[in-house]
């Protein structure tokens, strides 16, 4: 969330740099809303001031008048209640403002290309995609995860399913060993509060599996990212400064609907219902967030590099960030088969967007201020698999493991 008054001071920024991110922000409507708002505030706080002299004398006439002041600010609390909801409404939905670097632009359109890593394999056959790859040897099956539980899931099968376990592994490793990251295993469900902290809610909500349970007071969720669980280790909490930054990694299943995505990528294990991710965040200081995402996006990078897989990094325009951003790096995996490259992480910092909706804090010589957030994906399996597969497929059908994850796979060779 903004800070209200950073908003009120700065509103035609605020309308500008929302405009780049394709919100509009109705000037007029949060005015009227944000004024209203205070003028009962206002207004229940002089008499409440006034009640509270009324209540130190001792004239009885005055406790008859003292009861219709109690009355009259009990019925503008409740009209102020609803006025902070609508004010609170509209605060929720506005997204995070772009960093002044960010290219501006509506879409991926505008998205810029920073630098292409490793070289593009050359095959002398044809080439085959990872659905015809993991069919050949029934290792990968769609007919019966539709069967079980419809479209958009899928069974790995022996060492398809192997691989994806050897991956999780090596990445875990490398995050953990090699950059210092604390391996946390969250919880896979929860409640509406943590989902609003990283920005799932309220606007998100449709793309969300919410989890029924009976005589529950709280709304409960399946996360779409572990990035909610771990952003949100340190909500509700003022952190000593000597203590960040704090960085974590978790290996978790994610859960999304999908809802926007109809008719695309239906096909395959680019884009499904459930998916294992590796998830990295950080919590820093804020005058660290940018040295902290290009420390991020190496990580993430390293992960390919010792796979010996090609790809890009990209630097998302203003159209294209998620709704908590404020500057994302897209790294996107070469996909022989779809000749192009595609995404397998995306990182982001998020200023103290998402800490301002998680009461997120740390004490410094100032005083309390908000923390930093960042998270990014270092990777999503799946899609890593796919890139594995199709990259090191070789004529016979057969795939060649790269020599980092052999001690992984059983010292296999080939699969």
């Amino acid at each position: 969330m903004h800070n209200i008054k950073e908003l009120r001071k700065n509103l035609n920024i605020f309308k500008k740099k929302l405009a780049d991110r394709n919100f509009v922000l109705d000037i007029d409507e949060f005015e009227k809303l944000d004024e209203n708002n205070r003028n009962l505030i206002n207004e229940k706080e002089k008499l409440e001031q006034e009640k509270g002299v009324l209540s130190k004398s001792k004239n009885e006439a005055n406790f008859e008048k003292s009861k219709k002041i109690s009355q009259k600010i009990l019925e503008i609390s409740k009209k102020q209640i609803d006025s902070q909801k609508k004010l609170d409404d509209l605060m929720q939905i506005l997204p995070n403002i772009s960093q002044d670097d960010v290219p501006v632009g509506k879409d991926k359109n505008s998205n810029k290309l920073i630098k292409q890593f490793g070289k593009i394999k050359e095959f002398s056959f044809k080439i085959k995609s990872h659905v015809e790859i993991g069919s050949k040897f029934n290792q990968i099956d769609f007919d019966t995860a539709t069967k079980l539980s419809g479209s958009r899931f899928v069974i790995l099968k022996n060492h398809i399913a192997l691989l994806e376990r050897a991956l999780i592994n090596f990445m875990l490793d490398i995050h953990t060993i090699k950059f210092g990251y604390t391996e946390i295993s969250p919880p896979l469900i929860v409640n509406a509060d943590v989902m609003f902290g990283t920005g799932q809610l309220p606007k998100f909500e449709e793309d969300q599996f919410e989890i029924k349970f009976e005589n529950s007071e709280q709304r409960k969720f399946l996360i779409p990212t572990a990035e909610v669980s771990l952003t949100n280790l340190v909500r509700k909490s003022v952190i000593n400064e000597d203590h960040l930054p704090q960085r974590f990694v978790a290996s978790t299943p994610c859960f999304r609907k999908e809802a926007g995505s109809y008719g695309k990528d239906t096909k395959g294990m680019i884009r499904q219902h459930q998916f294992y991710k590796v998830e990295l965040v950080s919590i820093v200081k804020p005058q660290d967030c940018n040295s902290e995402l290009e420390r991020m996006v190496s990580c993430a990078k390293q992960v390919l590099d010792e796979l010996e897989l090609p790809y890009q990094v990209i630097l998302l325009s203003t159209g294209d960030m998620g709704f908590s951003a404020d500057k994302t790096f897209d790294i996107e995996a070469w996909i022989p088969s779809e000749n192009k490259y595609r995404e397998i992480s995306s990182c982001s910092s998020c200023g103290t967007f998402q800490a301002r909706r998680m009461g997120a804090k740390y004490k410094s010589k100032k005083g309390k201020e908000f923390v930093s957030t960042l998270n990014g994906s270092g990777l999503a399996v799946g899609r890593l698999m796919i890139a594995l597969l199709e990259n090191n497929q070789n004529e016979d059908g057969s795939i060649t493991i790269p020599n980092v994850l052999k001690k992984y796979m059983n010292n296999l060779d080939k699969i």
